[in-house]
């Protein structure tokens, strides 16, 4: 049993790492090309596929678990992502400027994830902890994409007048 859950635990470790450094490696790659509003749009809509893995009954959370996941993202992960992403206009086409700040941000909170899941994964289980870190990192994406929405359409029409 120990085994298995050190397997279960690293396992998770590697992927939030991994997960993580794929974050940054599409951020940078993302800064120098030019973005549009489907790129903006997308990521969240591809992640609501991610809740299908809630029809699994080991992945099931409280609905104020689950609640409270998406606020903690909402409100305290994807504030600092927002102060992080800015738009520029240059050759008639908008693009994400790089930050160096977006790579400590983004570390900073690769780190409190996996010190929180730590954490959680004494109180419940690790299916349960996946689902609740999903739930986090969509309210995280969420807001902070409809941000880059709104200062991209700002952007486009203060432009295009």
């Amino acid at each position: 049993m120990a085994g298995s859950w050190l397997s279960m635990h690293g396992l998770s470790i590697f992927a939030s790492i991994f997960g993580g450094s794929a974050v940054i490696f599409l951020r940078l790659r993302a800064a120098n090309k030019p973005t549009s509003m489907k790129k903006i749009i997308m990521p969240p809509v591809g992640m609501v596929s991610g809740f299908l893995m809630f029809v699994v009954p080991i992945f099931r959370v409280p609905w104020s678990w689950a609640l409270l996941s998406f606020l903690v993202g909402a409100v305290l992960f994807s504030y600092p992502l927002i102060k992080t992403s800015r738009f520029e206009h240059k050759d008639n086409q908008v693009y994400l400027k790089r930050s160096n700040m977006f790579i400590v941000v983004i570390v900073g909170l690769l780190v409190l994830r996996v010190i929180l899941h730590d954490v959680l994964e004494q109180y419940i289980t690790v299916p349960q902890s996946a689902g609740l870190f999903f739930i986090l990192a969509f309210g995280m994406l969420l807001p902070w994409r409809l941000a880059m929405l709104m200062q991209y359409r700002k952007l486009q029409s203060s432009h295009s007048e």
